[in-house]
């Protein structure tokens, strides 16, 4: 996995993370219930969040090995992104409760790969 790479997904969470944000708020507001919006919501604020987090990973890239438990723990924090956001994001366009038991999933996914990012910087983190 390239610096590059990560800073291209990133960049296209973060674009995304705004749409879906202005989406939510202008075009849903009016249709959901406050519940649905909330949920909504915090699909957008971990899309955001974590977009913005994986810029600072790209930048620190150089400074990582580069090496498997770095790249697991980039693949797996936009693996949960992906499965996070958009069961929150489809639970509330479609309705169906079940996705919200795949929320978790995304979870986990993403905070394994922060202790994974974590793990690797105390071997691997070079200059500092």
């Amino acid at each position: 996995m390239s610096q590059v790479t990560i800073f291209r997904f990133a960049a296209l969470a973060m674009a995304l993370g705004v749409i879906l944000g202005a989406f939510g708020a202008h075009a849903l507001k009016a249709r959901l219930t406050p519940e649905d919006l909330a949920i909504w919501q915090t699909g957008v604020q971990y899309h955001l969040l974590h977009g913005v987090a994986l810029v600072g990973i790209a930048a620190l890239w150089p400074m990582l090995d580069g090496g498997g438990t770095s790249v697991w723990g980039v693949r797996l924090i936009m693996a949960g992104v992906i499965i996070f956001s958009t069961s929150l994001y489809l639970l509330v366009l479609t309705g169906p409760r079940w996705l919200g038991a795949i929320t978790p999933i995304g979870g986990v996914l993403m905070i394994s790969g922060w202790l994974l990012l974590a793990v690797s910087s105390v071997s691997n983190l070079r200059g500092v």
